[in-house]
């Protein structure tokens, strides 16, 4: 099983690179020798999930079909198109969602608004707990120690500075009990967004949908007004997903 983890955590680091890796860092990035960490590439190669160009290492071909399974057949995707399109129609705002990958998020769904971004968020892209509404409306009732375990862990993944604190994360969040999240400028310049969490039966959130506008389309006051219509949409995508693996 620790063969097992190793293997996923390189290939967990190669899916948050926006480049293909040298073996030399993909090694000290999952704090691995350069022996282990070239004998985990070889085997994921051999199964398609790794590529090699040269001396560099990136995402193979093989995670293609994984990722079409996913997107056609996963209930959390399928029952949430039909809402953030109606989502997005009403609000003429972008209209996401994210769901929880330990301390990261993931873009599972999107449905773009009237003013489009100023930046290419693809689907599957690993995103920060820590910044954006989105990721920080889900970290709003964690515990301190689960706090402190993002601020690591955002830090470690390269989402957040060497110097980023506790004190700084709880700066950004909302209060444990706020019904949404709001945030500026925070992951790009210029973007605004608003998010809620998907009431869960276990009473903790796993996924989020937000709203997001570039500023010069809206201000604070207008992604606010839409709050109640983005708890809606959340209350519907939960009761969807009653009786399904969420």
């Amino acid at each position: 099983m620790r063969s097992l983890s190793r293997a996923l955590e390189v290939f967990a680091e190669l899916q948050r690179a926006e480049r293909p890796q040298r073996l030399s860092d993909l090694a000290r990035a999952c704090g691995m020798s350069l022996p282990t960490t070239l004998r985990i590439l070889r085997v994921l190669q051999d199964f398609g999930m790794v590529s090699q160009t040269d001396k560099s290492y990136r995402i193979g071909p093989a995670v293609l079909p994984a990722a079409r399974s996913y997107l056609e057949n996963d209930p959390l995707v399928v029952s949430s198109r039909p809402i953030l399109q109606q989502l997005a129609t009403q609000t003429g705002l972008t209209a996401s969602l994210y769901t929880r990958l330990g301390y990261e998020r993931i873009l599972v769904a999107r449905v773009d608004g009237d003013a489009p971004l100023r930046y290419d968020l693809p689907l599957g892209k690993r995103l920060p707990l820590t910044s954006g509404a989105a990721g920080k409306i889900l970290l709003a009732p964690a515990s301190p120690e689960e706090l402190q375990e993002a601020v690591e862990a955002a830090i470690g993944a390269g989402h957040e500075g060497k110097t980023f604190t506790l004190e700084e994360l709880r700066s950004r969040l909302p209060a444990a009990d706020a019904d949404h999240a709001y945030s500026a400028d925070e992951r790009a310049t210029g973007v605004l967004s608003v998010a809620v969490a998907i009431p869960h039966r276990s009473g903790q959130p796993t996924e989020s949908i937000s709203l997001t506008s570039p500023v010069e389309a809206a201000g604070e006051d207008t992604l606010r007004v839409a709050v109640p219509e983005l708890k809606r949409a959340a209350a519907r995508l939960a009761e969807l997903l009653e009786g399904s693996v969420y």
